[in-house]
């Protein structure tokens, strides 16, 4: 199919959850759908029996369709339904995995395919099933260039953004990474927030600074990780020492108000760790370089222009 141009075959959906009703009802509205569930509930039974689309009383059904959505609870799952539906698709179909699992998951079925002459990519959805029922959903996909494009108008009924990140499994990775930032975040916040309460400071006062462009949320980010880190530039700025003297300043903190710490203790061996390495001088974001040499991986993004014009600071 030409880029931009609107398949108007049948679409295939597994997978009739929140989010896959919410991807269902967004499908149904440009395509001919064809839609399967283990176990449909009456609302979904109702719409297909009011001709919204075509439920499907077994999954081999789905096949009739040459482009099939997954969206699915879990990584074994999934698994088992590609397996099964590689007994009847035909060669050239394109199987887009929207559920999330691994990019190790996105291999293994990849490998599953590659006999059937089936192709398969990574589409993590990015955001919740609201936006996904608005059409305003971000996508992350990995896979190859034409691959996407086959798929790209389907994907833009539910989807306002959609980001090609590179290889297969690069879509889901990204996604495991970001909620893995969310996650470990939440549980940083709350910590913050027991330390504020501890002196009286009101936590709102406090979202407003973490939301401001010098808070402990956006600086670390705008500045030093797209700056610095993917520039590969650690002269000046707030040293590592500096930062590490702050984190025990926060340790001293909690420990007299009896604030339980886990990413906040747990991130102050980092910074340990960078003065044990000789980085004491240099801008705290050179405990990257700690990972670079556990891992042999660059985190320096050579295909970006981070890095220039780096202002030498000496706050946060």
């Amino acid at each position: 199919m030409v880029h931009g141009e609107r398949n108007t075959g049948p679409v295939g959906l597994v997978g009739l959850g929140n989010m896959g009703s919410a991807v269902a009802g967004r499908l149904a509205a440009q395509y001919p759908l064809i839609a399967y569930d283990v176990q449909p509930t009456d609302a979904i039974r109702e719409l297909a029996a009011g001709g919204a689309f075509t439920l499907a009383g077994s999954l081999p059904e789905v096949a009739a369709a040459r482009r099939i959505v997954l969206s699915l609870p879990a990584p074994d799952i999934s698994r088992a339904v590609v397996t099964e539906l590689l007994d009847v698709l035909t060669p050239g179909s394109v199987i887009v995995e929207t559920s999330t699992v691994t990019p190790m998951d996105i291999a293994a079925m990849r490998e599953f395919c590659e006999p059937a002459s089936v192709k398969l990519l990574d589409a993590a959805i990015l955001s919740g099933v609201r936006q996904s029922a608005e059409g305003v959903a971000t996508v992350l996909i990995g896979g190859d260039t034409d691959d996407v494009d086959s798929v790209r108008d389907i994907l833009s009924t539910f989807a306002s953004t959609i980001t090609h990140l590179g290889p297969a499994g690069s879509g889901m990775a990204a996604k495991v990474i970001n909620n893995a930032v969310a996650h470990a975040t939440m549980v940083m916040l709350c910590e913050a927030g027991a330390m504020a309460a501890a002196w009286s400071i009101p936590r709102a006062k406090l979202g407003e600074l973490f939301a401001s462009q010098e808070g402990g949320l956006i600086r670390p980010l705008t500045h030093r990780f797209m700056e610095r880190v993917l520039g590969g530039d650690y002269a000046g700025g707030m040293p590592t020492e500096a930062a590490r003297k702050d984190s025990t300043l926060a340790l001293q903190l909690a420990e007299h108000t009896k604030i339980p710490l886990f990413t906040i203790q747990a991130a102050h061996t980092a910074y340990e760790l960078g003065l044990a390495a000789g980085l004491g001088r240099q801008d705290y974001a050179s405990i990257a370089t700690l990972w670079e040499d556990w891992t042999g991986l660059p985190l320096r993004d050579s295909d970006s222009d981070a890095g220039t014009g780096v202002q030498a600071d000496s706050g946060r």
